[in-house]
């Protein structure tokens, strides 16, 4: 890579600033990955936590609702769950963490109270109630579940894109800048001793000329007059 460079001191000067630069973008990087895996460390035991909250709504919902089948029947069961008139809500808005835009998700109509099931008090019992409540908890939990999930597969993506930038600065054009202003101040530096060795040599060869003229002139003044016969 050195050898594509010409060693002029514009490529020096130039060189050095993007080894400024890229140095202050790896720093950059580096602070931010940093960052990213602190935040994706808390996702990640929240994530934990609402998968453990999600796996035990779960067995009790199921508990419920077989509960209810035994004791009320499947066909009262159905016929609470086909009652239901309003759905549950999701809207979708979104928040920034150190840069990753990861999903808020809202949800609204979940909780329901026994009027607003559908099925009235008459067609109800306490055990279909208890396994609509207990289902009602369970989706709440999935709800969560997503945005965490989402969340944090979305800041493992980012930590991944980071460091992938952070190893290229680190392993590959840091390491080719600092090769090529190595090899730029050797050759200025070789040029500047042969530029010193040039200069000395016309010096010497300067100095060289002007004794000898100064000899022959010298010479020329002492040389015997001839005497007058």
């Amino acid at each position: 890579m050195a050898k594509d460079v010409k060693p002029t001191r514009k490529n020096l000067m130039a060189i050095e600033d993007r080894i400024e630069l890229s140095e202050r973008g790896h720093d950059t990087l580096e602070q931010k990955r940093d960052g990213l895996i602190m935040e994706f460390m808390d996702i990640l035991d929240q994530a934990q936590d609402v998968r453990s909250e999600v796996s035990e709504n779960y067995e009790t919902a199921q508990r419920k609702i077989d509960m209810a089948r035994a004791m009320e029947g499947d066909v009262a069961v159905r016929g609470a769950a086909a009652a239901l008139k309003e759905h549950p809500e999701i809207t979708t808005q979104s928040k920034n963490i150190m840069g990753v835009v990861v999903p808020q998700i809202e949800s609204s109509k979940v909780r329901k109270s026994l009027d607003e099931r559908g099925y009235g008090l008459l067609g109800s019992s306490a055990r279909i109630d208890e396994a609509a409540d207990a289902y009602e908890e369970l989706l709440e939990k999935i709800i969560l579940a997503a945005e965490v999930e989402t969340a944090m597969k979305k800041m493992l993506t980012e930590i991944e894109t980071t460091k992938r930038r952070v190893n290229a600065l680190e392993f590959t054009l840091l390491p080719g800048l600092y090769e090529n202003q190595e090899y730029i101040e050797q050759k200025l530096e070789e040029q500047e001793r042969e530029e010193i060795f040039r200069m000395k040599k016309i010096k010497a060869k300067k100095e060289s000329e002007t004794r000898e003229a100064e000899g022959a002139e010298n010479d020329e003044s002492g040389e015997a007059v001839p005497a007058d016969d």
